[in-house]
């Protein structure tokens, strides 16, 4: 089956810059499939960071555009978040996906393969 493992979380204070990694393996195109970033913090629902496709075309959610950029290495079937000048309230658990659509989306329900995250905690 399709397994997302994602590494690189961590404690980093404010300002501060964590690259997250996602390794894909299974029966899959990875180079032919969207991926994406979710976060979750205690006692919010899951919430959609950035999307990349399989073209390299990305798109971010607002709070993360200019800090946050989403790449990868279909050579490597992993996708990256590179997280720069965070802030606490990135503060999360951070999740890869497999997106089932073509087309950038961000409803949790439009990704069918998860990871089992990472954590990312930022100090003030």
């Amino acid at each position: 089956q399709v397994q997302l493992v994602e590494s690189g979380g961590g404690l980093v204070q404010a300002g501060g810059s964590l690259r997250l990694s996602c390794v894909a393996s299974g029966p899959f195109s990875f180079s032919g499939t969207g991926m994406g970033w979710f976060r979750q913090s205690p006692e919010k629902e899951r919430e959609f960071v950035a999307h990349i496709g399989r073209y390299g075309n990305t798109y971010y959610t607002n709070s993360v555009k200019g800090r946050f950029i989403i790449s990868r290495d279909n050579a490597k079937n992993t996708v990256y978040l590179e997280m720069n000048n965070l802030k606490p309230e990135d503060t999360a658990v951070y999740y890869c996906a497999r997106s089932t659509t073509t087309v950038a989306t961000t409803p949790a329900k439009n990704y069918d393969s998860w990871g089992q995250g990472t954590q990312v905690t930022v100090s003030a």
